[in-house]
């Protein structure tokens, strides 16, 4: 009987190809400045968003799960946009 792996170890072994030319999501940095709640920080399961020392939110796509959670839970519009990599890029998941 073999072992259920725990989530970060499963997530560890998926392989990320980053599109740097051409970024699937991307932020307004002036809407994202008058956000107070900041669901997105909360929200993203792979923890990409982070608020700088200047308050603004910031984001990190180059291990995004393609999950969509952050633009579900933006209110404050300052997703710009968000679509999945295009072809070739973004996750491809190794384990179940």
């Amino acid at each position: 009987m073999s072992t259920r792996l725990p989530v970060p170890e499963l997530l560890g072994r998926d392989v990320f190809a980053v599109d740097e030319g051409s970024p699937h999501i991307v932020l307004d940095p002036a809407v994202c400045a008058t956000c107070t709640t900041t669901p997105c920080v909360a929200a993203c399961p792979a923890q990409l968003y982070r608020v700088g020392p200047d308050g603004v939110v910031g984001l990190d796509h180059a291990g995004c799960l393609e999950c969509g959670t952050c633009r579900v839970v933006c209110e404050a519009g300052g997703i710009v946009r968000w679509t999945y990599p295009r072809s070739t890029f973004g996750v491809s998941y190794r384990q179940g």
